[in-house]
């Protein structure tokens, strides 16, 4: 029987038959990155020269896969994680879940193992079996994120795991070799669970016969030339060139959008964007809107006062984000406050309001002129001064509530309650001094006498 050595082999085993049976993967990743480095899941996959091994690769296939495959990533080559077996660090656990908690320093006995970080109150022998319940906290380093800080205490060498789930614990140790040589090899543990869930999510659409699979991808995972190569610079060699192939071929953000792949969302949208794309002046969820809520909903109690179910606003707002047709007389959106609701989180999320932030000031100083002519003409100048999408739009929503608030004695909204409503929701400043409360005053009045003089301001009686 062949032997062969250990410390030269350096590879990435990817077993598809067992991970389908067992999923069992073995990932093997040395990264070079210095210990002060923060992590990113976002590294770049162009692979440089350097990122190719320099040590001669064993020749013995038995001890290595018939995929020879780089992980894409940075630069590193393939190597067995570094686990560390056990040592006492002071722990303290500072959030859980999200859940602040008060930092309570203590000192455990840490290992780590190739995807956990195993806290301990007491000792543990390697030799021998743990006790039952000495295990204190076990850290998931799936997904986790680590960084040194010097802002969460005072202590010297203290560095941050923040897990998937919102938990963070801080690790400290006088010594700053022990304390980095434990950063460094945690680091690296939670980069190879991102390359493990990347490449175990490929094998997996490989395996199951996904038909969409990028091209690119599937070739690298799938051809004949990987499975069968000559040679291991054979396979190094045109591992990375389909590596640097599927970089090149990703299709552009635009090209997504075009395919349909990536659709543009309706609630966020700046509003001219939106109406361009639309081809109109007035966004057409504006529309559907305004005509459910006049066609039911006028008579309503507080039709614009009393908040919907947020979860089905979110449902409503998830559709129209899709794309997807909308029919309000659907019977799920029965609720005519969930309609409301849609259309007032529409106008509160547009990236800049309805009223222009440049035009804030300018209706605040308008709505300051005692002399009520000049008022009315001041604000109507203002209005013809929006672009258009703005002031068409403006129109429509105005015409809108005052034919709502003809319905006054019935759905009980009065001018002040309907400004109370849409001040803050159709105008804000881009910077707020410390002048919440009173730049409140000011967005409200706008919106009330706008609705007052809509029919004066906006032309409503001329046919």
């Amino acid at each position: 029987m062949e032997e062969y050595d250990k410390s030269q082999t350096q590879e990435l085993t990817l077993n598809t038959c067992s991970t389908v049976a067992q999923g069992a993967v073995q990932i093997r990743i040395k990264n070079s990155q210095s210990s002060g480095d923060r992590l990113s899941q976002s590294k770049s996959m162009v692979l440089q020269e350097s990122d190719l091994p320099q040590k001669p690769i064993s020749r013995h296939r038995r001890n290595q896969s018939q995929h020879n495959v780089l992980v894409p990533g940075g630069s590193e080559t393939l190597e067995p994680l570094v686990q560390l077996k056990g040592e006492h660090l002071n722990v303290a656990k500072i959030s859980e879940s999200g859940k602040k908690q008060r930092k309570n320093w203590t000192l455990m006995w840490s290992i780590l193992t190739s995807d956990q970080l195993l806290l301990y109150k007491e000792r543990q022998q390697e030799t021998s079996q743990q006790k039952p319940g000495s295990k204190t906290d076990v850290v998931q380093l799936c997904g986790a994120f680590i960084e040194w800080t010097t802002e969460k205490s005072s202590r010297k060498n203290v560095f941050q795991i923040t897990t998937n789930t919102g938990s963070e614990y801080l690790l400290q140790t006088d010594s700053y070799s022990t304390a980095s040589k434990w950063y460094d090899a945690i680091r690296k543990t939670i980069d190879s669970s991102v390359r493990t869930h990347f490449l175990l999510e490929c094998l997996f659409l490989l395996s199951i016969g996904v038909s969409n699979v990028h091209p690119s991808l599937s070739n690298m995972f799938g051809s004949s030339k990987l499975k069968h190569s000559t040679s291991d610079s054979a396979d190094k060699n045109g591992v990375k060139n389909r590596l640097k192939k599927f970089i090149i071929r990703r299709p552009s953000m635009k090209t997504l959008q075009e395919k349909g792949l990536i659709k543009d969302r309706i609630f966020g949208c700046h509003l001219l964007t939106l109406c361009e794309r639309e081809g109109t002046t007035v966004p057409q969820f504006v529309r559907i809107c305004l005509d459910a809520v006049d066609k039911r909903g006028l008579e309503v109690d507080g039709i614009y006062r009393v908040s919907g179910n947020l979860a089905t606003i979110q449902k409503l707002r998830f559709i129209v984000d899709q794309e997807e047709d909308l029919d309000l007389d659907h019977s799920q959106w029965e609720d005519i406050h969930v309609v409301t609701g849609a259309l007032k989180m529409f106008f509160r999320e547009l990236p800049e309001p309805l009223f222009p932030f440049r035009f804030f000031q300018p209706f605040v100083e308008a709505i300051k002129i005692k002399e009520p002519t000049h008022k009315v003409q001041a604000m109507k100048k203002l209005i013809q001064e929006l672009p258009k999408p703005n002031q068409d739009t403006m129109k429509l929503l105005f015409s809108h509530l005052h034919r709502v608030l003809a319905f006054s004695r019935k759905n009980l909204m009065s001018t002040q309650g309907i400004g109370i409503v849409f001040g803050p929701t159709l105008m804000w400043p881009e910077l707020d001094a410390g002048n919440m409360a009173f730049n409140m005053v000011y967005q409200n009045q706008i919106v009330e006498f706008i609705l007052i003089e809509s029919r004066q301001i906006f032309n409503l009686d001329r046919k």
